[in-house]
């Protein structure tokens, strides 16, 4: 597992660190993904979760006030009850608080039954822990999925982020994405963001917890520093 810290941009410090599937030699998350078929979903999905919990515990997660967000895959959940309690052991025995977890699931992975996903987050919030749609505004659901449940927090798609201080309708999507977002009670999460450009479009527009390059980028078995851009001068240079 890599990690990347999500910056609460105010303070300066980390609100969460997702965790970030790699392969033995390095292999990024998307050629990881590729390899997941039917019959090994369901096992990919347990051990990623046990990996992310005992790798964050051993990079030093109790010593900060950070949650931990955990990819998961909705389809590899038969019954959300049932699939999480080797979560919950593994929650327990390396003492990391489970309400510290998010389960983020992303709009990529095609939905075969919104139903069923939304009983996960709404068992998920029963149960204590934070639940979030990753890459908003992309992949097979939109707005129809979070009208058919409310998560805790929703994560803006990097297509969104990206030149956004150039682009008056992602800036304007963005805006109004977030305005519905805060009159619903959920917390917005802008990732990818690479330039001090886009930090600052995001900036005015109101957003307070991001995540990217631009702040830091993930690293094995470590939990990274995140640097703001004024805290970061050579990030300023490399983007000016």
């Amino acid at each position: 597992m890599a990690f990347q810290p999500i910056i609460d941009v105010e303070t300066g410090l980390p609100y969460a660190f997702e965790a970030l599937v790699r392969g033995a030699a390095g292999e990024g998350a998307a050629e990881v993904l590729a390899r997941v078929t039917e019959d090994n979903r369901y096992a990919f999905d347990q051990q990623c979760r046990v990996a992310a919990i005992e790798h964050a515990v051993v990079a030093g997660i109790l010593g900060t006030g950070a949650r931990l967000s955990i990819n998961f895959l909705p389809n590899a959940v038969y019954s959300p009850v049932a699939c999480i309690q080797l979560t919950l052991k593994t929650a327990r025995a390396t003492g990391l608080p489970s309400e510290r977890l998010i389960f983020e699931f992303t709009e990529n992975e095609k939905m075969a039954d919104t139903d069923h996903v939304a009983n996960i987050v709404e068992t998920y919030r029963k149960m204590g822990f934070g639940t979030a749609i990753d890459d908003f505004g992309a992949g097979h659901a939109g707005l129809g999925l979070l009208a058919k449940f409310q998560p805790e927090i929703i994560k803006l798609d990097m297509d969104l982020i990206r030149g956004i201080n150039a682009s008056l309708p992602r800036r304007m999507i963005v805006n109004g994405v977030t305005r519905m977002a805060e009159a619903m009670g959920i917390l917005v999460i802008a990732e990818g963001i690479e330039t001090v450009g886009e930090f600052e479009a995001l900036r005015a527009i109101g957003i307070r917890y991001m995540q990217g390059y631009l702040l830091a980028r993930p690293a094995i078995r470590s939990l990274p520093v995140g640097l703001l851009p004024s805290d970061n001068p050579v990030s300023l240079r490399a983007v000016g």
